[in-house]
Order: C-alpha cells, then sequence, then structure tokens
C-alpha cells in the first residue's frame, strides 16, 4: 500500500432492501443463501462508489453486519445475538440493568448483543467469505476490519448475567483471541492487504468516567477495571492474536463512538493517554480519528515511533458538510509534516455506518468525502 493512499475505515450506509434483509435473516425469516445473494448486490454498490470516489484500498463496506463487533456473535459456535432489551430475564438485577439501558444513547431495541452460553468455537468464518466475495469482483487491494480481541472480550463478557460459561472474564479472552487468531489466519492467507482490528472502547477506557455522559459503545455493559490494568490486559490480547504475523499487514483503529452524528454525545479527549499502547501495538498502521476536534491536535503524532504508519482521519463521517478540498490538503500536509509522506496514509475518523440501523451519513456524502479525500491528497502531488 504506497503512501498517501487513501481508503475508508469499513462500515458504508446500507440501503433500505438491505437492512430489510438483515432483519429478516437475524429474525429467521430470510435463509443464508437469499441473504448474502442480497448481500452481495450491496457490495456490489460499495465498490462501485468506492471505485468512483478513486480510492485506493477497498472493503466491503460491513454490508452484511448489523453492526461492527458484535456481528461476530451470530457467527460464532456457542454465542447468539438477542436484542439489550431482551437481557433483562437473564441478569441478576433487571431494575439495575434497566437503569444502565437508560444511560446508553442508543435504544436497547435497536442494538444486538451477543450472549455465550457454551465454548467459544469458529466453525464457520465470520469474515473471511467477505473478502473472498471483494476479492472476486475487485482487483483494488482489501482491507478487511474485525472487532479486537479486547472489544470481543468486553461485548461477551457480560458480568449482570446469573449463569456465565466462563468463570472469569481472562477465561473468556482465551477463547476470543483464539477465534480471532484463527480469522486472521484465514484473512492473510485470502489475500487481505491488510487487516485492521477495531479498538475504540480504549477511548472509553482513559476518558468514559470523565464524560459529560455515558458513551455507548458496544463492551459497555461489561465490568472494567483501573485504565492501567485494562489498558495492559488489552495490549496482552492483542499481541496473542497477532503473536509473528506480518506487522505490515495489521492495522489499528482507535476513536471516541461512532453511533450517531451528534458530536456532543461521544467521548472528547486526546490520544496522550494512550500513547504508550499506540506506540507499542505490534501493528503496522494506526487508523486514528483526527479530524473532530474531540480528537485534540495532530502534534502527538510526532511521538509515536518510526515503525508506525498513520492512517490519519482528514474528514469527519459525522458532519453532513463534504468538508472543502483545501481544508483536506491542509490536513494532509500536516500530518505530512509532522510523520512524512513515507509513513502517511489517509482515510476518515471512523465509518459512515457503524452501526446498520445508525448510519451517520448517506452513501452519497460517504462517496463524496472519499473522493475530496483523492482530490486533495492529488492536488497536493502534483503542487
Amino acid at each position: 500500500i504506497e503512501p498517501l493512499s487513501v481508503m475508508g475505515i469499513g462500515s458504508w450506509p446500507r440501503p433500505r432492501w438491505m437492512l430489510q434483509a438483515m432483519h429478516d435473516h437475524l429474525e429467521g425469516r430470510l435463509d443464508d443463501e437469499a441473504f448474502h445473494e442480497t448481500a452481495n448486490d450491496a457490495v456490489r454498490l460499495v465498490l462501485d462508489a468506492q471505485g468512483r470516489a478513486g480510492v485506493d484500498v477497498v472493503t466491503d463496506g460491513e454490508q452484511r453486519r448489523d453492526n461492527y463487533a458484535s456481528f461476530v456473535g451470530g457467527l460464532l459456535d456457542n454465542c447468539q445475538l438477542i436484542p439489550l432489551s431482551d437481557l433483562t430475564a437473564m441478569v441478576d438485577d433487571p431494575d439495575e440493568f434497566h437503569r444502565e439501558l437508560r444511560a446508553l444513547d442508543v435504544p436497547a431495541e435497536d442494538v444486538r448483543h451477543p450472549v455465550v452460553h457454551g465454548p467459544l468455537g469458529r466453525s464457520r468464518p465470520f469474515a473471511a467469505h467477505e473478502l473472498a466475495f471483494v476479492r472476486s469482483c475487485a482487483d483494488t487491494p482489501a482491507k478487511v476490519a474485525l472487532p479486537g480481541p479486547y472489544l470481543l472480550t468486553r461485548t461477551m463478557w457480560l458480568d449482570c448475567l446469573r449463569e456465565r460459561p466462563y468463570e472469569t472474564r481472562d477465561d473468556l479472552a482465551v477463547d476470543a483471541v483464539r477465534v480471532l487468531r484463527e480469522e486472521l489466519h484465514a484473512l492473510l492467507a485470502g489475500g487481505a492487504s491488510l487487516v485492521q482490528f477495531d479498538e475504540p472502547v480504549l477511548t472509553e477506557v482513559v476518558y468514559g468516567e470523565t464524560g459529560a455522559k455515558r458513551s455507548f459503545m458496544c463492551g459497555a455493559l461489561s465490568e472494567k477495571l483501573a485504565p492501567e490494568r485494562e489498558l495492559a490486559f488489552a495490549a496482552e490480547l492483542l499481541r496473542e492474536v497477532v503473536r509473528g504475523l506480518p506487522a505490515e499487514r495489521l492495522g489499528l483503529h482507535v476513536c471516541r463512538g461512532n453511533w450517531t452524528p451528534d458530536e456532543s454525545a461521544a467521548l472528547s479527549g486526546d490520544y496522550r493517554p494512550l500513547l504508550g499502547f499506540l506506540s507499542d501495538a505490534p501493528v503496522g498502521t494506526l487508523f486514528l480519528e483526527l479530524c473532530t476536534p474531540r480528537a485534540g491536535e495532530m502534534e502527538f503524532l510526532r511521538d509515536l515511533p518510526d515503525d508506525k504508519r498513520l492512517a490519519v482521519g482528514v474528514v469527519n463521517p459525522k458532519d453532513p458538510a463534504v468538508e472543502s478540498v483545501e481544508a483536506i490538503r491542509e490536513r494532509i500536509a500536516c500530518a505530512v509534516g509532522l510523520l512524512g509522506e513515507e509513513r502517511v496514509l489517509l482515510a476518515p475518523d471512523c465509518g459512515f455506518a457503524t452501526f446498520a440501523d445508525n448510519p451517520v451519513a448517506s452513501s452519497r456524502t460517504a462517496e463524496a468525502k472519499l473522493a475530496a479525500i483523492v482530490e486533495a491528497r492529488d492536488s497536493l502531488r502534483s503542487a
């Protein structure tokens, strides 16, 4: 992947008919074959849009996923997706659980959560089939996003449940690491140019306590220890997942929540508390939210080690206005000035539809924002 390559983070707004197919599939009214035929059509539209925008690395827009993390729960052995609102019958303290749900920024009926009821297993892929279809349609390098091991563990460990198949969160993490590592091997063998691990909940670790309001992201219902211990735990899990695999084909994405276009609902705070974690992460590329003022200034980038490439967020998917080419070009020039051109890649701050039913942008806006990044990059190169 060349310097200044342009790519999305992962998700793309689903057409209305794709959302209907997704709900029908989740609720048992549409079989797997019909669902994937519909999803294939949606992915083709996403690839066409990225092609028109001129991106250098494509994603499938996560069209088959109900959201960026919990979708895995519908594909793993001994795990199922159920609406958050339906968890009430399974928890120790229903009243407290209802209070937790009311604190969330997403309606509980709109979000399905994975519930583990036995030892986790991976008898079928949860992303390799997505990659295979993209590669059958496009010659462009492809990127696939997976929930990071810390996010997946936090998402699946519900300490409020009366019955749990794992004694401790650490026990669950062992199997979460194993299934992610199996999937990662399949993706790299399948030709993924880049596999990105999503760990947005890291910002909740360092800023969630001081936020003006409770922030929703997958993992918000799980137990959380002191920030230093959580970051050490997250670092250990990531090391185990990627152990022995090529860092140049691995990435890590960190943001501050992407379930609503309302900027005031998301966390704020710069990356300084995560600098050690990001510096030591065993990946070649960091995908960082940097366009929104909530993320702080870019200057901290110069403190990252030279072996890290930065996919710099230069447009904000939550902003309905398409950023001007001049403004994007200034952000690119700033990143290049701090890091050097060889270490810079270009992306939006986050996906355009992290949660299928709550896109933060329209397809038209998503395409226009990517096209604006490409135009800004090209104008900088030709200057």
